[in-house]
């Protein structure tokens, strides 16, 4: 057991030197951020569209999901999911006694309203224990979902990451792709595998924290939660849309590169090994 879990610390360190810095850097962001400003609801003219403004930032939270189970596979993509909750956590620990201490916010300063605009400055910096607790729950449900989903469908579609492929160098990566990036590991198979898993992943985020939080502190009723969760969805799945071929560019940036060659090595070592 001790073995076991120094093999998978050290995994993990591979892991987080062969993840791009600048993928990391945005997909831990993006998680906080869009805790953050999920604060804020969108003012809309439909009653039945409900969205916040974390919306702005969460399909990129999906974006580098994606990213990250192609080339690395689904077990590397959700170590990183777990990593960049507990980094929210521990930076909402930080902002909740932020709001703690005595003091006033810089934009409190209006006559008359100071305690009060304070005052709702430290509520929306220190957050509600539920909102942080049903957003936690719902983002790694969600993440575990759209991980293993995208890695199912690239494997019937023959899109598979390195380790998947039993190889230990990135020789054969471009091996039925086309200049123009059609065949098995081209845009089409990358664009089915990334949109069928965001939209079902974004599906149950929403309507896990809907159901978690909505419904229980909020009175929304399952019709709501269930329509919000797919009008969200399909807005969420657009914002990914628009950006999924930068997405995809990146990653055969990484295979020309042999990004991740040392990691790829270790996993198929420790495979091996484990038979």
């Amino acid at each position: 057991m001790s073995q076991k879990l120094k093999t998978e610390l050290h995994e993990f360190e591979l892991l987080l030197r062969s993840v791009p810095s600048t993928i990391t850097v945005l997909f831990v962001m993006s998680v906080f951020a869009m805790n953050l400003l999920a604060n804020k609801s969108i003012a809309l003219p439909f009653d039945w569209l409900a969205l916040d403004c974390g919306i702005i930032v969460s399909w990129l939270s999906f974006l580098t999901m994606d990213m990250i189970v192609r080339h690395f596979g689904p077990k590397a993509a959700t170590e990183l999911s777990i990593f960049a909750i507990l980094l929210n956590l521990f930076w909402c620990m930080i902002f909740y006694i932020a709001s703690m201490i005595p003091g006033s916010w810089g934009e409190s300063y209006v006559a008359g309203s100071e305690a009060l605009l304070n005052s709702a400055l430290d509520n929306t910096f220190g957050g509600t224990w539920y909102v942080l607790a049903g957003s936690t729950a719902a983002f790694l449900l969600s993440s575990v979902v759209n991980n293993f989903v995208n890695w199912g469908i690239g494997k019937r579609l023959g899109d598979c990451n390195l380790v998947d492929r039993g190889v230990s160098d990135h020789s054969s990566s471009d091996r039925g792709v086309s200049e123009r990036g059609s065949g098995r590991r081209g845009f089409g198979s990358y664009a089915l595998r990334s949109y069928l898993s965001t939209a079902i992943a974004q599906f149950v985020d929403n309507l896990t924290f809907a159901l978690l939080v909505s419904h229980i502190f909020f009175g929304w009723s399952l019709l709501q939660c269930v329509t919000c969760s797919l009008t969200g969805m399909v807005v969420e799945l657009l914002c990914e849309v628009g950006f999924s071929f930068f997405g995809y560019r990146i990653c055969r940036g990484w295979e020309k590169k042999r990004v991740g060659e040392e990691y790829f090595k270790y996993r198929k070592k420790c495979g091996a090994s484990m038979k």
